[in-house]
C-alpha cells in the first residue's frame, strides 16, 4: 500500500504526510510540481526524524508517475499494475462501503485544486470521506490519516500496540 501525494501545495503537510506513513509503515510518494521548493533541507525541517528526504520517491510529473505505475517491476513481470484509488470530495463511494486491497494506491489531490479530470479518469476508484454536510473537506493530512488506517485495519496491515 502507498501514500500519493499530487502536487502537494504545503511543505507542513507533507512533512505530517511522511511522518504519518514512517509511523504506519507505509510508503509515500510525491507527484510534482510542489507548491513550494523540495529540497532536502525543506524536508528534514517539515518531517523532523520521522522521514528520509532522500527515501522519498518523486515523480516530475503525472505523466512520469503514470509510467512508473504502470511499468512492472522486473521480477514481477506478470503482476498486474495496482488499483489508483483516489481520495476527493467529489468521490462516488462513501470510505465506510469501500474494500481495499494490500496493493492499492491511494492518491490525495492539491489542498487548493484536488486532481484535474485526467487523474479522475485514471483512478480505479474515487472514494469520499462522510462529513457534516455545512463542511467542504479534511486537511489533506488528517483525510490521509482516517483513509490509511481503514485501508489497514480492513487488510490486517495495522502496526501492532506496543
Amino acid at each position: 500500500m502507498k501514500v500519493i501525494l499530487f502536487q502537494p501545495d504545503i511543505a507542513q503537510n507533507l512533512g505530517a504526510a511522511m511522518r504519518l506513513c514512517a509511523c504506519l509503515g507505509i510508503e509515500l510518494e510525491v507527484i510534482e510540481p510542489c507548491g513550494f521548493p523540495l529540497t532536502a533541507k525543506a524536508l528534514r525541517r517539515t518531517a523532523m526524524d520521522y522521514g528520509v528526504p532522500e527515501r522519498l520517491k518523486r515523480h516530475a510529473s503525472w505523466e512520469a508517475f503514470q509510467v512508473d505505475r504502470l511499468t512492472p517491476p522486473k521480477l514481477h513481470l506478470t503482476r498486474p499494475a495496482p488499483r489508483l484509488i483516489l481520495m476527493t470530495t467529489k468521490g462516488a463511494t462513501p470510505l465506510t462501503d469501500f474494500k481495499f486491497r494490500t496493493s492499492d494506491w491511494i492518491i490525495f489531490g492539491r489542498e487548493s485544486e484536488g486532481v484535474p479530470e485526467d487523474v479522475h479518469a485514471a483512478a480505479d476508484s474515487r472514494i469520499i470521506i462522510p462529513i457534516a454536510p455545512t463542511a467542504r473537506s479534511f486537511n489533506l493530512v488528517t483525510s490521509a490519516s482516517i483513509t490509511v488506517f481503514e485501508a489497514l485495519r480492513q487488510t490486517g496491515g495495522l502496526p501492532s500496540a506496543q
